[in-house]
């Protein structure tokens, strides 16, 4: 049976930004390229993804100031946002999380950029870390 976290592996750091147009140009001059951008209406968020190797990295603008990534901006400002952790089942990841009395963000798993499922673990539960569990569409049947 399958604890959700067996074979897990960093998916994306996110990294909270003023601007994707001025920071993504920092990434570019070492090589890196966006792959992919979205707006995620329900988080109120532009994104890009910028692969490095097997990871990537997912700058965050803000939609609105009082988005979770525009407050975050306003109290501490550009930097890491976040870690997103990938597993094999996003669905058991959650149950065993909630077992241990992990403080959760939502208690639902949510749709996000490029169609990944996804929920955050609050940064008390997480030795003061905001980390996203996710799982792209189609893996383990979901």
């Amino acid at each position: 049976m399958s604890d959700g976290l067996t074979g897990a592996k960093i998916d994306h750091l996110g990294i909270a930004v003023k601007s994707i147009a001025e920071a993504r140009g920092f990434y570019e001059a070492l090589g890196l390229g966006v792959t992919q951008e979205e707006t995620v209406e329900h988080e109120r968020v532009k994104t890009a993804m910028l692969p490095v190797g097997e990871s990537r990295v997912e700058l965050l603008e803000p939609t609105e100031a009082d988005s979770p990534v525009g407050k975050f901006l306003a109290r501490r400002g550009e930097g890491l946002h976040h870690v997103a952790l990938q597993v094999k089942d996003i669905h058991a990841a959650m149950e065993r999380l909630k077992a241990r009395g992990s403080r959760l963000i939502s208690d639902e798993v949510k749709m996000g950029a490029g169609g990944h499922l996804y929920f955050f673990v609050h940064p008390a539960s997480a030795n003061g870390v905001l980390v996203e569990i996710v799982q792209p569409v189609g893996e383990n049947g979901h």
